[in-house]
């Protein structure tokens, strides 16, 4: 099935599209599309956000582990640096500091007619992809050898498997879902 996906260019289109608008349906529906509840996760009052997203990250990964053991998709490493890092942190904060939304959410404001998503949000996309491209060399030559900090992963870096990583992450987020439903958030 995945190497009919990988390829057809038109499956991947139709499949992504798909993909897209579940994501975008179930943002809408966990409501994390909002600004108020985005500006709630902000100012540490409301931790709709927080739960929703370390929801996903606990499913993301039950997904890859069941995938990989089906043989469907390859564990793969990607280097990191700080000299990237720090530069994509701060767009991206300022972008959801101005807006309230980050790209994922904003697109699934969009989709629900939130003006501000769409007046701010849009140009906002298109100005981000256009500077990242015809700054991309820069990028790679630059700002990626800054203090590399290589392809580590944690299980890698606490001498673990990769089970025993992925599960205490789960129940350190799972821990802290709790913390937070019986501290009254």
């Amino acid at each position: 099935m995945l190497q009919t996906i990988r390829s057809n260019k038109s499956v991947q289109l139709v499949f992504g599209l798909l993909m897209g608008v579940c994501f975008g349906f179930f943002l809408d529906r966990a409501g994390v599309d909002r600004y108020e509840v985005i500006l709630g996760q902000l100012l540490l009052r409301d931790f709709t956000v927080l739960k929703v997203m370390g929801s996903a990250v606990i499913v993301g990964m039950a997904g890859f582990f069941a995938m990989r053991r089906l043989g469907w998709v390859e564990y793969q490493k990607t280097h990191g640096s700080v000299g990237a890092t720090i530069p994509g942190g701060l767009i991206f904060g300022v972008g959801f500091g101005l807006l309230g939304y980050c790209p994922g959410t904003m697109a699934a404001a969009m989709g629900h007619g939130a003006l501000d998503a769409l007046i701010g949000g849009l140009p906002g996309i298109i100005l981000g992809s256009w500077l990242y491209v015809i700054s991309q060399k820069f990028w790679q030559s630059t700002a990626e050898r800054i203090i590399p900090f290589g392809d580590i992963t944690f299980d890698e870096l606490f001498g673990v498997s990769r089970w025993k990583a992925a599960l205490t992450c789960a129940g350190i987020l799972v821990a802290l879902f709790i913390a937070l439903e019986l501290a009254g958030y």
